[in-house]
């Protein structure tokens, strides 16, 4: 997989990462990659923001997946920085293959390349398979999460 880069998303990658938001049971739902007005604005703020990390793993100038990482200071755990990593999707033609692996292997050294002393994630508690996925890399449930609509 030597072929594969690692990089910043940019606006002309959208239509390919919003198909992959849409691509599973729970994201045929709630994503439209049929009108990218709204992805075009919230691409907009994350791209101004230093705290936010959109990438694309691309291969051969095709986008095959993406993730989220976004960096919280904060005063818990003696001022630990931490991140987050969200909205990680790979393509259907290339699951299996491990590059799942490399796109959480890619954000926890970003991480601690940005100094921070925890990387942390959440997963849709019907995503058993997932699960397992993050337990394999070194990753612990550890919490019991939220969440409220506004």
């Amino acid at each position: 997989m030597s072929d594969l880069e690692m990089r910043r998303a940019t606006e002309a990658d959208l239509p390919a990462i919003v198909a992959m938001l849409a691509d599973d049971a729970l994201g045929a739902t709630r994503e439209s990659p049929d009108d990218l007005t709204p992805y075009r604005t919230a691409f907009a703020a994350l791209d101004s923001d230093p705290h936010q990390h959109l990438v694309v793993a691309d291969r051969g100038g095709r986008v095959v997946g993406t993730l989220q990482l976004t960096v919280i200071p904060g005063l818990s755990r003696r001022g630990a920085t931490r991140t987050i990593i969200e909205a990680v999707r790979v393509h259907a033609d290339e699951r299996g293959a491990g590059l799942g692996t490399q796109l959480i292997e890619w954000a926890v050294a970003e991480s601690q390349r940005l100094g921070c002393q925890l990387v942390q994630l959440t997963s849709d508690a019907t995503r058993v398979d997932a699960h397992r996925f993050y337990e394999r890399l070194g990753f612990e449930a550890s919490h019991l999460g939220f969440k409220r609509q506004l």
